[in-house]
């Protein structure tokens, strides 16, 4: 049995015996869903209209710049020479620097770990445009094969970027493993 004032409450709905309540939402909770929707709306408005320098990615970018900056602040300027080339080769924590670098601008064609895609394989003896370890950085400053290797030089922020890529791309050499057939001619170790 159902009082006066929980009858007054009660839907018209009856299914299967089941009697509904007229209960709604409480004032805050109607309140968040509906400013939660407005700041959706701003949000989107804000952040994804396409303005330069709103986006994740620019923000990402501008701390990644930040970031690496301060890194290499500690670094100096390097010259793209076969000693400094070897020197961070060698030193794992600027390798991770290089890789990072690899992985974002040169994987597409070079292929994960310089196993070659459409570009050769890094990982062999076999080079078309090195003769020694400094041409990597030349390579990757100016490009080659008439613009199927892009230069780099004005697409990395620091100059130092081109050297720990070089480093990082002289020592995949020996690391490979299957990948692209060898390509260029056979040259001497880097040491």
């Amino acid at each position: 049995m159902t009082t006066k004032a929980e009858q007054d409450i009660l839907l018209d709905h009856n299914y299967d015996g089941i009697q509904e309540y007229d209960n709604p939402l409480p004032g805050w909770w109607s309140g968040l869903f509906v400013g939660s929707i407005v700041f959706s709306i701003l949000y989107l408005l804000y952040h994804h209209t396409g303005v330069e320098g709103r986006s994740i990615y620019d923000e990402y970018d501008r701390e990644a710049a930040e970031v690496f900056e301060k890194r290499f602040a500690e670094l100096g300027e390097l010259t793209p020479d076969k000693q400094t080339i070897l020197k961070y080769m060698e030193d794992p924590k600027w390798l991770a620097v290089g890789a990072s670098i690899f992985k974002a601008n040169c994987v597409s064609c070079h292929g994960d770990g310089g196993l070659g895609n459409v570009g050769p394989n890094l990982t062999d003896d076999a080079w078309i445009n090195v003769q020694s370890v400094e041409d990597i950085a030349k390579v990757i400053t100016n490009g080659a094969a008439g613009g199927a290797m892009p230069a780099w030089k004005n697409r990395l922020s620091h100059p130092n970027q081109i050297v720990l890529t070089a480093a990082y791309v002289a020592s995949l050499r020996g690391k490979g493993g299957g990948g692209k057939a060898p390509q260029g001619r056979t040259i001497p170790p880097w040491k």
